[in-house]
């Protein structure tokens, strides 16, 4: 079963830039949705992300996140329209700042999260952290946490998946429509979770020690990241987002 975080492989300008230059295009995406403040540039952002993910073909998968995204970013109009109560009343209880508040704070919540998890879908893992030690000269352990931390999030949705399964198995009902309930019978859950977790991170560390972890240098790595034009082209157009960002 595939995670959304997954790296999809692909051929396209986006795939073959430098991992730090998607870095960079992802950082500049959310730097300018936070300095945005028009409803023209903050979709722009927005549809400049999704444009990207079908140029690379990951559309489909980045609109799985969108489907999770939405509830959440009505959760969050809903709370603007009843806690800011300036403007003029529009409908019920709603008024036309809360309107324009609540709708900005959508946007900036699926335009912040998109992009970095569309620079994942297009970069391998080990590039990514070999890339950031190589070029912006990242001590490797925290590369290596950050990037182990992001493999471990499939792996620990497998497991709740596996555990859920075997507590079904035994006559627990976890599909009820309560929240409460369904809270109620998810917390027991945390438990072996917790146990498996801590179980696979200490594997993971004797693993990397007795091969020579502490070792490892900046030179280590055999494959080399040079910035080449397209990462040029993409780090002027990581300028000309924020600056846009901060104009518009």
């Amino acid at each position: 079963m595939l995670n959304v975080i997954d790296y999809v492989p692909g051929d396209t300008l986006l795939h073959r830039l430098n991992p730090v230059a998607k870095l960079a295009l992802a950082a500049s995406i959310i730097a300018a949705t936070f300095l945005s403040d028009g409803y023209p540039a903050l979709v722009g952002l927005l549809a400049i992300t999704l444009l990207l993910a079908a140029y690379a073909g990951v559309l489909g998968r980045l609109a799985r996140l969108l489907k999770l995204l939405v509830p959440v970013a009505l959760i969050m109009l809903l709370l603007q329209l009843a806690f800011v109560r300036s403007g003029t009343p529009v409908v019920a209880f709603a008024t036309d700042e809360g309107l324009i508040t609540g709708g900005k704070a959508c946007l900036r919540l699926l335009g912040v999260a998109l992009p970095l998890v569309l620079m994942l879908m297009v970069t391998k893992l080990t590039d990514l952290a070999n890339a950031c030690v190589e070029k912006l000269h990242v001590p490797y352990k925290y590369a290596f946490t950050f990037t182990t931390a992001l493999r471990f999030v499939p792996v620990f949705s497998q497991e709740m998946n596996a555990i859920m399964e075997a507590q079904t198995a035994r006559g627990v009902e976890y599909d009820t429509k309560n929240p409460i309930k369904k809270l109620q019978l998810m917390l027991p859950l945390c438990v072996p979770l917790l146990i498996s977790s801590v179980s696979k991170t200490d594997a993971s560390a004797l693993a990397a020690e007795q091969r020579g972890f502490y070792l490892r240098t900046r030179a280590s790595s055999y494959k080399r990241y040079p910035v080449r034009g397209i990462d040029i082209a993409a780090f002027a157009a990581c300028i000309a987002l924020i600056v846009a960002g901060i104009l518009l």
